[in-house]
């Protein structure tokens, strides 16, 4: 089979296409015969190596992960002697880990659940790891409740754009933070205001919310206490920089240990019961995930230098099928 290899760290130049061997399913896996993929920064933090903490478990040296692509869409080729919610034939989607930058991929079974009829592969694939952040950013990090009051930095990304459409289908007064160029597209997908950061600093506004989702992660410790009610929360999912995230860390968690304010850090995990959920907002059409462009398996290498420029609006899809 195809698949995108990186047997060291670098840019997307170190990405290869090659023939390497269909993986067979273990007792509880399900081997899928991908359709659509999509890309993470995820993979461009692990493809690089950078920040250092990727390596923790990417691989100090070299990679251990050779084949990057956790978010996956396609159909069932084969299943293990273990599994029973999957049959031959049946259209899937969820997370993989990683090895979805390829023809086929083996999924523990617990990772997957089944597409809806009326989503495309693209759509489906768009979701695991992006909209899950976004659902336990607002739900169980950060306790939201419907009338309050969200703030969403980096609104019209991958995380972004599915963290703005789940906080209203949630019941939440929804305020974007985007540049000019996605005003209107964050406003399209629900957000009550819209702020524009080439022209206002939210920060400096004098405006507090109950909850802010930091998809960027630009702001000191400061920012956020002053951009908080009394008794917010601020859930940050990324980061500009290593010393930003050390100050969320430290700062932040003495922060929260002496305050009713809470500032801590996010780290998403793929499982059936979030994704089904999932299913049912884009099945009600509640959420509409967002994509900005497709490529083909041999251009992943574009796809992830793309992402990782930061102009991506919503998700960066790879197809595999025509």
């Amino acid at each position: 089979m195809k698949a995108i290899v990186n047997e060291t760290y670098g840019s997307p130049d170190v990405l290869e296409l090659r023939e390497v061997e269909k993986p067979t399913p273990e007792a509880n896996e399900v081997l899928v015969k991908l359709h659509v993929v999509s890309a993470n920064p995820l993979d461009w933090h692990l493809m690089r190596g950078e920040p250092i903490v990727a390596r923790f478990s990417g691989g100090m040296f070299k990679p251990k992960i050779n084949i990057l692509g956790a978010d996956i869409a396609g159909q069932v080729e084969a299943v293990g002697r273990d599994v029973t919610r999957f049959k031959p034939g049946d259209v899937v989607f969820g997370g993989s880990g990683s090895g979805g930058f390829a023809e086929y991929v083996c999924v523990q079974e617990k990772y997957l659940v089944p597409k809806p009829e009326n989503i495309t592969d693209e759509a489906a694939a768009a979701v695991p790891v992006a909209a899950l952040t976004a659902l336990q950013s607002l739900r169980d990090k950060g306790q939201i409740q419907a009338g309050e009051k969200v703030l969403v930095n980096g609104a019209s990304g991958g995380v972004g754009t599915f963290t703005v459409q789940i906080a209203k289908a949630l019941g939440a007064e929804v305020t974007g933070v985007c540049s000019t160029r996605n005003v209107e597209l964050v406003r399209s997908i629900g957000a009550d205001h819209v702020i524009d950061y080439t022209r206002e600093d939210f920060r400096r506004s004098g405006k507090r919310y109950d909850l802010i989702i930091d998809n960027v992660g630009n702001c000191s410790v400061a920012d956020y206490r002053r951009t908080l009610t009394p008794k917010g929360r601020c859930i940050v999912v990324g980061f500009t920089t290593m010393p930003r995230m050390l100050q969320v860390v430290v700062l932040g968690s003495l922060r929260s240990r002496f305050s009713e304010q809470r500032i801590e850090l996010m780290l998403a995990s793929i499982n059936q019961e979030d994704l089904a959920f999932m299913n049912e907002l884009l099945e009600s059409g509640k959420v509409i995930p967002v994509i900005d462009r497709c490529y083909p398996l041999d251009e992943t290498a574009a796809a992830i230098e793309y992402l990782e420029s930061g102009r991506a609006r919503g998700k960066v899809i790879i197809k595999l099928n025509d």
